[in-house]
């Protein structure tokens, strides 16, 4: 089975006349739009790590309630908590695994600092409503640091009940 790959090129003038070409996308604005739309907002695996988790534990929680400011992907209303489990890309953690783009960066640059900008928001209406907001990265649920990580999500949990 062979890939057809369409390369797009833009024709960008040098400072002493002539043009210079530069590849803008290796994919069709087709595919990079499919490629796109299945990045998921919800039931991540990420997410999935960390209900099962949680569960595991005896928690029992709620998941995207769209009632609540930034529709929070887990909810314990018995702890009077919420927990977001964000993509280190797109909310701007200041980790190894945040990149800016190369390509593309004032379109990059305001989407991503409006989603930070949002959850900064969301937050502080969330805690203006009485919830304990906590949020865990993806990179902190890799492999070789998730179970601490998340026994510490646990302990932080437990600890708004007493």
């Amino acid at each position: 089975m062979t890939k057809n790959i369409i390369w797009i090129f833009l024709r960008i003038p040098q400072y002493e006349g002539g043009d210079k070409l530069i590849m803008s996308d290796n994919h069709s604005k087709e595919v990079r739009s499919m490629n796109m739309s299945h990045i998921r907002s919800t039931n991540s695996k990420p997410e999935e790590i960390v209900r099962k988790y949680l569960f595991a534990c005896g928690l029992r929680y709620r998941k995207n309630v769209r009632t609540l400011p930034g529709c929070p992907d887990i909810v314990l209303p018995k702890y009077k908590t919420i927990i977001f489990v964000n993509g280190c890309f797109w909310h701007h953690h200041d980790c190894g695994r945040f990149v800016w783009p190369s390509t593309n960066k004032e379109y990059w640059y305001k989407k991503i600092n409006k989603n930070v900008e949002r959850d900064k928001k969301n937050f502080q209406l969330l805690k203006r409503q009485g919830w304990n907001v906590l949020v865990i990265w993806e990179c902190q649920l890799k492999k070789s640091v998730a179970e601490s990580n998340l026994s510490s999500l646990y302990n932080d949990i437990i600890a708004q009940q007493h």
